[in-house]
């Protein structure tokens, strides 16, 4: 076991920085990398750019109540922080270690990482959490990954976080909402609990900003008048990255098809480069999906055997085995090629990347408060992001990263940083999260980044509506404070609150289980009639929602069986997880004092308790429309149903949707067929308030 820096032994040389913080000096004559497959795990360990901090890292964290740490995804300190707090103590006397991630693939590739390298049983001593999956055990669990927002949600039964005596916050440079939401909070804690101690962790060079926000420089005096306890001030430690050059290619001129570009750029590597595994950054599934197949048609025609590639996709759907695929070794003979969102960029470490191609895009999520529309957007990424793909090559050896956009474009188009996921993003959750632990003033919340005052009302018009607001903004008893218990989109919280008085519940807790994932059908290019005539067999007329209550009960009728779901175009590692959550929430819902009844199948009891959490998001179908154009009751906006729907073509005169995506048109996703009265009889407050004409309307 190494030693570590403990109080009263000698310290590390530290210098205090000209602007406030701690800054630690080392020099960065050697190179490293991690070299997993290399020796004993202790050896790997040691071999990584983090091992050299040790003894700073601990020093800072001991001393200062924040401590930033700044270092290229590769460093090792996602893996390596937390074991060092532990060896160090941090985790005796029943206290627990935590460290937050903004993505879920990421709490859960790392802690397993972490388990294995600690040699302990995964779930006991090392565990994570995230929404709907808890895998630690109570009083053994001393290291835990978790996502933000279930370190927010946990607050709720424990406002000071009292069993946790470091939290690290890692990935802050992506400044997802739960992010910047626990960065704050976390800031009221200390003044509560000076011993709680944090650790920052970025990858860009946002380390000042987020010193000069937990900057407190309260003096709490001793007896001769010196600050006692851990200084305030946040201590800044730069920490290296890769231990190898990138270098960096650019096109010579712009591309019109990325995805071509990507492709050609993979084979051009596979040809003239020497050995060594291929990141290609995509957008999404569908470019994902896209580009491999259009590689394997490609790689066939110039008569390289698809034996010698391992081609691979990388997204947040897959399946834990999917995953595991990314992550292993690359069998002798192969060259693995990883197709990735941004999911990638960051957290997830890929052994054996050596060129990186970057199409320059990536897909981010816009909210509009004033037309209520989200758009899934594709957008340009900024200079840290690009910066961030280039750092994964590199690791074993030197690097190259290829970018499909010119040289001039990222130097004088290309935004430096991205937009905080806050200042683009419906608030109706954050608000609620925020009221249910007691700050009932949310302009006046210490926000790393404001969020726009619109998105600000539109939350809380929102919430309002809904009854979970009273007429002073704080949540209404019983039903606010149940709503903000249920952790779901509040309309889907109300939506199953109102289930438990129609007697439905049985029904809409599977609805809203299904509604929580991402999808439950397979899209497979080329197979869109197949899926179709897939959906057709479960087709409910009333709409998506009964149809997706047709699929889950012959998923349990077949057994559970993976053929079915194949046969079916029904995704099988979906439906698992919609098990998995109908559980979870149904237990949230006897603590709560919901009973759980089924209808019988009475379809209309379902379809108004769907409308009372969504009677904001009803449309009319346009009288002589032609093209299924619909108008939204609340605001006037043209609207379609969403090709993929089972009402598409259809076009019941009266909908409720779930969600609008914006694309070349609005259009509604997920939808049900209703009568206009329930609305009224559901929200009477909302549409007499704001459509007086509404009776007439029918």
């Amino acid at each position: 076991m190494a030693n570590f820096w403990k109080p009263g032994t000698e310290r590390p040389r530290l210098v205090d920085d000209e602007e406030g913080g701690v800054l630690f000096h080392y020099s960065s004559s050697s190179a490293y990398s991690s070299g997993f497959g290399y020796g004993s795990i202790e050896k790997q360990r040691k071999r990584l750019p983090i091992y050299k901090y040790r003894d700073a890292i601990l020093y800072l964290v001991e001393t200062h109540s924040t401590t930033i740490i700044v270092g290229e995804t590769g460093s090792g300190k996602t893996t390596q922080i937390p074991q060092y707090l532990k060896e160090a103590g941090w985790a005796d006397g029943g206290r627990v270690i935590a460290c937050t991630q903004p993505r879920r693939l990421a709490v859960q590739s790392v802690a397993s990482r972490v388990a294995e390298e600690m040699g302990v049983k995964f779930g006991e001593e090392v565990g994570y959490t995230i929404r709907f999956e808890d895998i630690t055990t109570e009083g053994i669990t001393r290291i835990k990954f978790l996502t933000d927002g279930v370190l927010i949600r946990e607050m709720m039964d424990d406002p000071l976080l009292t069993k946790y005596s470091v939290i690290m916050v890692d990935e802050a440079h992506e400044r997802s909402i739960s992010t910047d939401i626990i960065l704050g909070l976390l800031k009221k804690i200390q003044q509560r609990r000076p011993d709680l101690h944090l650790i920052i962790s970025s990858a860009t060079i946002e380390a000042k900003s987020i010193a000069a926000f937990f900057e407190t420089r309260r003096r709490r005096p001793g007896l001769e008048g010196e600050e006692l306890g851990p200084k305030p001030v946040p201590a800044i430690l730069s920490v290296e990255g890769r231990g190898f050059n990138v270098e960096i290619n650019y096109v010579e001129e712009a591309v019109l098809d990325y995805l071509r570009a990507a492709v050609s750029t993979v084979l051009s590597i596979l040809d003239q480069e020497s050995i060594g595994d291929i990141l290609v950054f995509l957008t999404g599934q569908d470019d994902i999906d896209a580009t491999i197949q259009l590689l394997n048609e490609e790689a066939y025609d110039n008569g390289r055997k698809s034996s010698d590639l391992l081609v691979l996709p990388l997204y947040s759907g897959l399946s834990r085995a999917e995953q595991d695929l990314v992550f292993s070794p690359t069998p002798r003979g192969k060259r693995k090629v990883v197709m990735s969102t941004n999911i990638a960029e960051t957290s997830l470490t890929l052994e054996g990347i050596v060129y990186v191609v970057d199409c320059g895009f990536s897909k981010q999520q816009f909210y509009d408060p004033i037309s209520d529309i989200e758009s899934l957007v594709v957008a340009p990424i900024s200079k840290a992001s690009a910066r961030q793909r280039a750092g994964r090559a590199g690791r074993l050896q030197p690097g190259k990263c290829y970018r499909l956009y010119t040289e001039e474009y990222y130097t004088n188009e290309m935004s430096a940083v991205g937009i905080p996921e806050i200042q683009r993003s419906n608030l109706v959750s954050c608000v609620i999260q925020l009221k249910a632990l007691g700050i009932d003033n949310i302009l006046g919340f210490d926000w790393l980044a404001s969020p726009s005052p619109e998105a600000m009302i539109r939350a809380l018009e929102v919430l309002y509506s809904l009854g979970v607001l009273d007429d002073d903004a704080k949540l209404t008893s019983p039903i606010g404070f149940q709503v903000a218990e249920i952790p779901l989109d509040p309309m889907l919280s109300k939506m199953i609150l109102a289930s438990g008085q129609l007697g439905c519940s049985e029904e809409i807790v599977t609805i809203a289980a299904v509604l929580s994932i991402q999808s439950i059908w397979i899209s497979v290019r080329g197979a869109r009639k197949e899926l179709d005539e897939a959906k057709l067999r479960f087709a409910a007329a009333e709409g998506d929602h009964v149809t997706f209550l047709n699929v889950y009960k012959a998923f349990l009728l077949s057994g559970k069986s993976s053929k079915w779901c194949h046969k079916n175009y029904v995704n099988y590692h979906a439906m698992k997880k919609v098990i998995e959550i109908r559980e979870q929430l149904k237990r949230i819902m006897q603590r709560l004092g919901i009973g759980l009844k089924s209808c019988e199948w009475d379809m209309q009891v379902v379809r108004k308790a769907i409308i009372a959490g969504f009677f904001a998001n009803a449309c009319r179908l346009e009288a002589y429309s032609h093209d299924g154009k619909y108008k939204t009751v609340r605001s006037s906006k043209d609207v379609y149903i969403h090709p993929s729907s089972i009402l598409f073509r259809v076009n019941p005169k009266w909908v409720v949707y779930h969600a609008l995506v914006s694309t070349d048109r609005q259009y509604m996703r997920n939808v049900i067929s209703i009568d206009p009265s329930w609305l009224v009889e559901a929200a009477p407050h909302f549409y007499i308030s704001q459509a007086p004409d509404f009776k007439l309307a029918r």
